[in-house]
């Protein structure tokens, strides 16, 4: 198959992409496909998907998955592969097979492929736009239902990082919990205490607002700190006062406008809700051959 599908983390399963696609098609074909009908079942056809704008690739082990689930004669020839930046005009990948089910197929696939193109491609302007600093753009829980794993996915093959896949493999202190728990402090050893029971639990991170919840979190161990919607001098601030003590991220209003300023004031990571949530699907066209 040439597939372009590069190495996927461990989170993003077989079974995952099956998942995702058999849903799919369930919603656009339902009992079956009416149009398509309409081509003789013999004819066997060409055709080669195009990208009409500077972006990066994703999404190649779904858009297979689209067309063998509904033919396994098709064949697809990848002219590049997944976290590859595209240029206008440029063919992504040639497909050949009968013609019935590359038509049912078309559209399934080709959602896929755009969607996470879209993410990919916003993640690399992220990205780049941090060139330089020590500072990595990642992406967060905000993400369409039903299709995290895979726009996490994409985020790594535009160049960003994933943050936390879901509830359940890190903890995130957030205000409210700090509320509950009546303090910093108590709520840094609830965590703690959570987390020692939970051997998935990758890190445990605190959200603060100011150097004095910043410096309760750090005396209550805390090695990673959210630094939420803190000014660009309250950034610099903490970083000095952190000293390396903890992992800093920067999260709020972040936008491709702000995220270079924000990367200089030495934080360590930027969280960016866009990366995943407002994402605009990459113009790809589909064009069969007579």
């Amino acid at each position: 198959m040439n597939t372009s599908v590069r190495a996927l983390p461990d989170y993003l399963t077989d079974s995952e992409i099956e998942r995702n696609v058999t849903s799919a098609l369930s919603e656009d074909v339902g009992g079956g496909d009416l149009t398509a009908q309409l081509v003789p079942a013999n004819v066997v056809t060409r055709a080669t998907v195009i990208s009409r704008e500077n972006a990066v690739l994703c999404g190649a082990a779904w858009f297979e998955r689209c067309f063998m689930k509904l033919d396994d004669t098709i064949r697809i020839t990848w002219r590049t592969q997944d976290g590859e930046r595209l240029v206008p005009n440029q063919i992504v990948c040639e497909i050949a097979g009968p013609a019935r089910s590359m038509l049912t197929g078309e559209r399934t696939a080709l959602n896929f492929l755009q969607l996470l193109s879209g993410v990919a491609t916003k993640a690399r302007q992220y990205a780049d736009a941090v060139a330089g600093t020590k500072a990595q753009v990642v992406d967060t829980r905000k993400t369409l239902p039903g299709l995290r794993l895979a726009q996490k996915y994409a985020v790594l093959c535009g160049g960003g990082g994933n943050h936390r896949i879901g509830l359940y493999d890190a903890i995130l202190v957030k205000e409210n919990h700090i509320l509950a728990a009546g303090s910093i402090a108590a709520a840094v050893a609830a965590a703690q205490k959570v987390a020692g029971g939970a051997s998935h639990c990758k890190f445990i991170q605190v959200e603060v607002e100011n150097l004095d919840e910043l410096g309760q979190a750090l005396d209550a161990g805390a090695k990673m700190v959210l630094l939420d919607n803190m000014s660009l001098e309250q950034m610099r601030e903490a970083v000095a006062f952190n000293a390396g003590r903890a992992i800093l991220e920067a999260s709020g209003n972040v936008s491709l406008e702000t995220v270079r300023a924000i990367a200089e004031t030495g934080v360590d990571r930027i969280s960016v809700g866009g990366l995943t949530k407002d994402v605009r699907a990459l113009d790809l066209s589909m064009r069969f051959q007579g």
